[in-house]
């Protein structure tokens, strides 16, 4: 068996032939650990001097598998062409890694070039992929996803393709009450539940909260730091509850994650059983709604409904623009309507006790004039 010539893999495509001068034909591979490509006639070798390249090597592909989920079984009778394309796809997935996109998109990508594959559709024809697209009852995000995730393979391929329509409208959050998250945490199995209780007190997206490490949490202070934002957001800083973090203290310390191997996917699902069970059992069908994201909407409509300061959401969600945080307004006008008011209790203090005491009731600092410190609590 023939192993590639830049890491020694054995795990190799078979990638068409090569056609020689004197009209005979070798063999030709592709190297699933590293994406190299290298034909039959030349000598293997592995160079032990770039052990550590090679262990890097090996550490992405574990990687770019894991993202496309469990490796598939060739299929008896499987045609060389279907063969060649998972190696293409595979091609494409190692290039995403080396441009730096995350393994969450990798994933998705991966998985949506591979959704088309085994639904018919020729990846070098775009046509084709136009007509599975068609045929397919996917939601108006999902089509989306599935475009943009080809029209990146495609410019990676060098073809040039119509992209089919697709018109994404904006949704309004589906925003649970407070106890209904609380009946989810409780009724989640141990680490779903600090999971679903560290995205409720800090509005983190679930894919910040699985990077996080235990370096990370202050225990001291009740701090949590997150320094590997999503989507461009900004690093962000938060105290949290003691509840919080008696629940962290009871997680075992597999490695330097917080969440240790476990893996989004497996939690989703997890999640997903949960909520189904406990919807039926509590006879509250709005549970099954509730996604990891659910409690990010939930987090920033509250925010703004107790502070009034959208420039405070946007920096608690770590959004760039304003823009993303306006739809919390509207949100928490619908919810709240005219229960909500704008009058508040104000309080003066003029010594570090009083300032203190104000502040343990939830005040908040206001101005200073004349020497007194003016605060203010909503009503």
């Amino acid at each position: 068996m023939p192993c590639c010539p830049q890491c020694g893999s054995t795990l190799l495509y078979k990638d068409g032939l090569r056609y020689l001068t004197d009209g005979s034909s070798v063999q030709r591979y592709l190297c699933r650990n590293c994406s190299y490509r290298f034909s039959e006639t030349r000598k293997p070798y592995i160079n032990t001097d770039t052990k550590s390249e090679c262990d890097a090597h090996q550490k992405a592909a574990k990687l770019l598998v894991e993202a496309q989920g469990q490796t598939e079984k060739r299929e008896a009778g499987a045609t060389k062409a279907s063969f060649d394309v998972k190696g293409k796809i595979l091609e494409f997935a190692w290039l995403l890694k080396k441009q730096g996109y995350s393994e969450e998109t990798i994933r998705l990508h991966v998985s949506a070039l591979r959704t088309l594959h085994e639904r018919g559709a020729d990846l070098y024809n775009p046509e084709s992929v136009k007509e599975v697209i068609a045929q397919q009852k996917w939601s108006e995000t999902r089509r989306r996803n599935v475009i943009n995730a080809y029209s990146r393979f495609l410019k990676h391929e060098g073809i040039q393709w119509d992209k089919p329509r697709c018109k994404v409208g904006q949704k309004l959050p589906f925003i649970p009450t407070e106890q209904e998250l609380d009946a989810l945490i409780a009724g989640s199995g141990s680490k779903t539940s600090v999971l679903l209780q560290l995205l409720k007190e800090t509005a983190m997206r679930a894919g910040e909260a699985m990077k996080l490490k235990w370096a990370d949490v202050d225990f001291e202070r009740r701090i949590i730091t997150l320094n590997e934002p999503e989507k461009g957001s900004k690093p962000r800083i938060w105290k949290v509850s003691e509840k919080l973090i008696g629940m962290l203290n009871s997680l075992p310390r597999e490695n330097e994650k917080v969440f240790g191997k476990s893996r989004y996917d497996t939690l989703k699902q997890t999640l997903q059983k949960t909520r189904k069970r406990l919807a039926a059992k509590l006879q509250n069908p709005r549970l099954s709604e509730i996604t990891f994201h659910t409690f990010r909407h939930w987090k920033a409509t509250m925010l703004y409904h107790k502070t009034k300061d959208p420039y405070y959401v946007k920096d608690f969600l770590g959004h760039k623009s304003i823009k993303n945080t306006e739809i919390y307004i509207t949100v928490e006008r619908a919810i709240f309507g005219d229960s909500c008011n704008d009058e508040f209790t104000v309080k003066i203090a003029s010594n570090p006790d009083e300032i203190k005491a104000l502040l343990e009731v939830g005040f908040e600092y206001v101005c200073e004039k004349d020497g007194l410190l003016f605060f203010r609590k909503r009503k």
